[in-house]
């Protein structure tokens, strides 16, 4: 676990894998218990990294390169660290955030096919120690998961990353399970093509035993009575 007394939960996977929607299942859950959340994403997150995000997604930087959309991704992602994340975890706050550390490794440098040694020398600038405590991985095939973001959008233009073909999204999703496999005390691979509430529920088992250990706050009766 990190040294800093809050908990620093990360959600990863590719698009429409229903990250959006189990952070906020697990965020009211855990207020009900009553603890102090705070739910957050990336590109974006604080003001800076907000005017970044905009940027990124509509696809103004594409033309420069994937070089230059890491290294904005980076900087986005230190105003995000320190104006947010790391005051958050220094209160004692479980912090859960959608998309980190390992979207720069997947979508920039996997299928950005940029080199390893890069993105990490770009990761370690960018969140000066801010690990997560647990990432977990939301997966299912890139097919179903685009379908459902599409869905979702409805009339809206798709996005920077939604516009890719269908094969580079594949191509993701395995670099993701790749990433949980090397690092398995950090990385939790759940199983998204599931009902959202049991998905939910595993989401749940897997981070209480973390706040316990963490020195968060022990949940309350409220919790118990769902």
């Amino acid at each position: 676990m990190a040294e800093h007394p809050g908990l620093f939960v990360t959600f990863e996977g590719g698009e429409g894998a229903g990250k959006s929607t189990q952070i906020r299942r697990l965020a009211d859950r855990l207020r009900r218990a009553g603890h102090d959340v705070l739910v957050t994403r990336e590109p974006g997150g604080s003001p800076g990294a907000e005017a970044v995000r905009h940027v990124l997604l509509s696809g103004a930087a594409e033309e420069f390169g994937v070089r230059m959309e890491a290294m904005l991704f980076a900087a986005a992602r230190n105003d995000h660290v320190e104006e947010v994340i790391r005051p958050a975890l220094e209160s004692g706050a479980i912090v859960l955030c959608d998309r980190f550390i390992d979207s720069s490794r997947v979508y920039q440098g996997v299928t950005g096919n940029l080199e390893t040694d890069f993105i990490e020398a770009l990761q370690r600038v960018a969140i000066d120690r801010v690990v997560p405590d647990c990432t977990l991985i939301l997966d299912l095939p890139a097919e179903t998961g685009l379908g459902r973001a599409r869905r979702r959008a409805a009339d809206a233009a798709p996005d920077r990353f939604e516009r890719e073909e269908i094969e580079t999204h594949e191509k993701r999703r395995e670099a993701y399970l790749e990433i949980a496999e090397a690092e398995p005390q950090r990385c939790r691979v759940v199983n998204a093509e599931r009902a959202e509430d049991e998905i939910a529920d595993e989401v749940y088992a897997i981070i209480e035993p973390l706040i316990n250990r963490s020195g968060a706050p022990e949940p309350t009766e409220t919790e118990n009575a769902e």
